[in-house]
């Protein structure tokens, strides 16, 4: 049994190392997006090239998040978290002195596998080394302490991106995990799970992630017509059938498919798919719609969006003590409606427009339904499977949120009719966006709707979240999968 206290030295020194890690994965998603106009300017890139910015980190990232988990099992969390942090590093290294566009994909694809390594085994890593007393408070402080680090994300990213250069966006990772694998190295225990003769499920993560990066492919090139957007676009269901029946007779898959045999798990899946891919969205367009059309600097962009995420530091857990009072149907049914309005009233936000009167009250609106719905959301998710499951429940929810964000962000723009040079054309970057909010806004009211059909009041005894504090908008968070007692089955080591 774990015995670290979170009051000792090594408990402070394993609290910061777990911090550090979760927060470059955390500082990196929400940076990037208001540092995509001034990459385009440099590069001389077109807008699919912004998109392949944030996607292809996205694709590896959501593809394996689930395999690195099962990896920490296997190996020793430690080792894996260590691998995860220098690998995210030098994939931000390769990011930060990126030549060409093509170079920068390519690097942030890299930084999607270190982010799949490292993510879930922060998480981990408290689970394994406190003590059961202190677990609950320390999971607390780290999602509180994640939650002021995507906080600070795009304050930081603007402030990098106006002074010394978007590249420094990347770069500033590298002292991070210098400072963040030596601390983990000489402080943190090693530790494993069960499990120890399980095969790996490689072959379903390859066919998750290039089901994944086909259908992105398809939707973000589509325009160009060519012979290979076709291929993509019938291949990349294809793969997606292929993954289903590759997990469906694996004895060890990486997402076992009886899992969805809990409806309101399938449902809540679905709903979590509806609101992710808005936000996802969301704050990709956001981002640019304030510096192409506003007229802001990426510093007074970044900062004009932290309402969203400060809302949701202060008032996620007091959502969730509502959640349980009342149930999951009435915050899983207004919060999407809230947001879906918070994205309507961006329509006002135009060419100077004030963001007292017109910006600020759309993303209150905006931040308001997101912590409406975010803890409960979460909550469902735990106690629609078996406790025992409750980790993987929360990692397949956790990829599934960061799949509809990669797949929104590639088909937004598509179905806006945003063309290859629309964000440098201010107008015609401001017609694509209102129609884009409208989409966004009716995806969310879909996902209000399927909630209210389907959403019910989970068992008295259920599972709930330890994760109480949350601060990041583009996915739900994780909760630490709980240790199987002796002579159970462990659940597949994903979270």
């Amino acid at each position: 049994m774990p015995d670290v206290r979170l009051s000792s030295p090594q408990g402070k020194w394993i609290l910061l190392t777990t911090v550090l890690g979760s927060s470059m994965v955390l500082l990196d998603s929400t940076v990037v997006n208001v540092a995509l106009p001034r990459i385009g300017r440099d590069f001389d890139a077109d807008l699919a090239a912004l998109q392949w910015t944030v996607n292809a980190y996205m694709v590896t990232l959501a593809g394996l998040i689930l395999l690195g988990g099962a990896l920490g099992d296997r190996f020793g969390r430690r080792k894996v978290f260590v691998v995860g942090v220098l690998w995210f590093a030098g994939a931000s290294l390769l990011c930060g002195l990126a030549p060409t566009p093509g170079v920068l994909v390519a690097a942030r694809a890299l930084q999607g596998v270190g982010g799949a390594l490292l993510t879930p085994g922060s998480l981990a890593l408290i689970q394994a080394s406190f003590h059961p007393d202190d677990r609950g408070r320390a999971v607390g402080l780290w999602s509180g302490f994640g939650g002021i680090g995507a906080a600070v994300g795009p304050f930081v990213g603007g402030w990098l991106v106006d002074g010394p250069g978007w590249r420094w966006v990347f770069l500033l990772n590298v002292p991070l995990a210098l400072l963040c694998a030596p601390v983990a190295v000489r402080h943190v225990p090693e530790s494993a799970g069960g499990g120890a003769g399980d095969r790996f499920d490689v072959l379903g993560a390859a066919l998750g992630a290039l089901a994944l990066a086909l259908v992105t492919y398809a939707l973000i090139e589509a325009d160009a017509g060519s012979p290979l957007v076709v291929v993509c676009a019938v291949a990349g269901p294809a793969v997606a059938v292929a993954f289903v029946l590759v997990e469906k007779r694996r004895p060890h898959p990486m997402m076992p498919l009886d899992i969805f045999a809990s409806r309101q798990f399938s449902a809540v899946n679905v709903v979590t798919l509806c609101v992710y891919a808005a936000f996802g969205g969301f704050f990709f367009l956001a981002a640019l719609q304030l510096q192409v059309v506003v007229g802001y600097s990426a510093l007074a962009a970044g900062t004009a969006l932290l309402p969203t995420t400060a809302l949701m530091l202060l008032l996620s857990a007091r959502s969730g003590e509502l959640g349980d009072r009342i149930g999951p149907r009435v915050p899983l049914t207004v919060g999407p409606l809230l947001c879906a309005a918070g994205m309507l009233l961006m329509l006002r936000v135009g060419p100077d427009a004030s963001y007292a009167t017109e910006v600020l009250p759309a993303l209150l609106v905006l931040g308001f339904g997101m912590v409406t719905l975010v803890a409960p959301l979460t909550a469902t998710v735990l106690a629609s499977v078996d406790t025992a499951r409750a980790g993987l429940a929360s990692g397949v929810n956790n990829a599934a949120a960061r799949a509809a964000g990669l797949v929104a962000v590639a088909a937004l723009p598509l179905l806006a009719g945003m063309g290859p040079e629309a964000y440098r054309l201010p107008g015609a970057f401001d017609d694509a966006f209102r129609r884009a909010m409208v989409l966004c806004a009716g995806v969310l009211v879909l996902g209000s709707a399927l909630a209210f059909a389907t959403v019910r009041r989970p068992a008295p005894d259920c599972r709930h979240p330890e994760c109480h504090t949350h601060g990041s908008v583009a996915v739900p968070p994780l909760e630490p999968e709980t240790e199987p007692e002796p002579g159970e089955e462990r659940g597949s080591g994903a979270r």
